[in-house]
């Protein structure tokens, strides 16, 4: 799986971070083929855009934003889509769950890759197999719970 990360904020973000996620998920469900955005941002931005593309007046941790609705493109790279992550989430909730940064944007980025996969929460049963997935995905690069 190809990335490219943008980094819209003036923090230095070691990108292996995400990168060693997207490899994971990658393994984890054979994904080839294909890229994906990663958008670093604040929470400014995301408040925005979240407003404009979801008609929720308030920031958020993430946002994904796929390309694809079950439709296959016939080329030998699918774009999956973008992925927001605001790094101002990031911290705040990595310091309200007692975890470290790294293991919170981990977490985000995993999930943000997963919507875009296809995967999301709304049903239980989905959530049930989304959430275990990700906690595979992050015991595999040791930024597990």
């Amino acid at each position: 799986m190809n990335y490219v990360i943008t980094n819209l904020t003036n923090e230095i973000i070691d990108e292996e971070i995400i990168k060693n996620v997207i490899e994971a998920t990658r393994k984890k469900l054979n994904v080839t083929s294909s890229v994906v955005g990663i958008v670093l941002t604040s929470d400014t931005h995301i408040h925005e855009l979240n407003k404009v593309y979801r008609n929720v007046d308030a920031p958020t941790d993430v946002i994904s934003f796929a390309f694809l609705d079950n439709e296959v493109l016939d080329t030998e790279i699918t774009d999956l889509g973008e992925i927001y992550i605001s790094l101002d989430r990031a911290h705040a909730q990595a310091e309200e769950y007692g975890h470290s940064f790294i293991r919170e944007l981990s977490f985000l980025t995993v999930h943000g890759l997963l919507h875009l996969l296809g995967y999301d929460h709304i049903k239980k049963e989905d959530e049930k197999v989304m959430f275990n997935l990700q906690d595979e995905i992050l015991e595999s690069i040791n930024v597990g719970r």
